[in-house]
């Protein structure tokens, strides 16, 4: 039987995460481990896996390694950030306030304030772009979709209710064709008043989630550019299954997300990491 490993529980408006401490960069976590572990029935249950491990970098203390459910890796998650940044201040790894994390789309600096209340994580750049062509269709129902790269990718479709789009427990069909080959992340957009949306989505590698705070970004930036042109900027509120974000949307093109993150436990890994029966 392999060794125990200690985990913790957390998630970001339900966004679930196993957390996995790694001070010493010696667990080899797999795609198959990781899937086992995300299992909601035969492991602990999560939409991924954030091991915390030293940074390789002068400008972050701790690299964020995530995974995606089904053990893929994914480049950003800002769910996951925040509750990285919660479990780093709780754990006395990082003091509360403003620090750098290193994730695989480059440093983010996390803010964590004192009194256990929500975290801001600055997401990068955002850049919108509308793609001839582009399509996202489910069962018979068809969107023209928008790009957002936030260091992950992103098709936003605006629809009439978010009922329509059934279950989201499968990808979506994107058209053309091959034009994620690494796939890609689907947001479905509401409009509920001035800068305030709702959304659901299909997270790649994770299925539908009750919240995607990269997909909250990209949601609220392509709304914004179809309301207000493309040099909008503002406060947006972001409606998920799992609660509500704030996406900060700047002049210079970054992009800060603002939310609750919370860790709910901790144990022992055992027999998820085992030999499949």
């Amino acid at each position: 039987m392999p060794s125990p490993i200690h985990f913790l529980k957390g998630h970001g408006t339900e966004n679930d995460f196993v957390l996995v401490p790694d001070l010493d960069a010696s667990i080899e976590l797999g795609a198959d481990a990781v899937a086992r572990i995300c299992d909601r029935r035969a492991g602990i249950g999560a939409d991924g896996v954030l091991r915390v491990v030293p940074a390789d970098d002068d400008n972050a203390g701790f690299f964020m390694d995530y995974r995606n459910a089904d053990g893929s890796i994914a480049e950003l998650c800002g769910n996951g950030l925040r509750v990285f940044g919660r479990y780093l201040v709780e754990a006395g790894l990082e003091r509360p306030g403003s620090f750098t994390v290193l994730t695989r789309a480059g440093v983010r600096t996390v803010t964590v304030p004192a009194d256990g209340s929500d975290i801001t994580a600055a997401m990068g750049s955002r850049v919108v772009r509308r793609v001839d062509g582009l399509r996202v269709c489910v069962g018979e129902h068809g969107w023209d979709a928008v790009d957002v790269d936030l260091g992950n990718p992103h098709a936003v479709v605006f629809v009439d209710d978010l009922a329509h789009v059934g279950s989201l427990f499968d990808p979506p069909r994107v058209l053309p064709a091959g034009s994620y080959p690494h796939g890609v992340n689907v947001e479905f957009v509401v409009d509920r008043g001035p800068r305030h949306i709702a959304m659901r989505v299909h997270e790649r590698g994770s299925g539908e989630t009750r919240s995607c705070g990269t997909g909250a970004c990209a949601a609220a930036a392509a709304a914004a550019v179809r309301t207000e042109g493309a040099d909008a900027s503002g406060r947006w509120t972001v409606e998920v299954p799992g609660g509500r974000l704030r996406v900060d949307l700047h002049p210079d093109g970054s992009v800060d997300l603002t939310g609750p993150a919370v860790i709910v436990g901790e144990g022992t890994l055992r027999a998820v990491l085992g030999p499949t029966s």
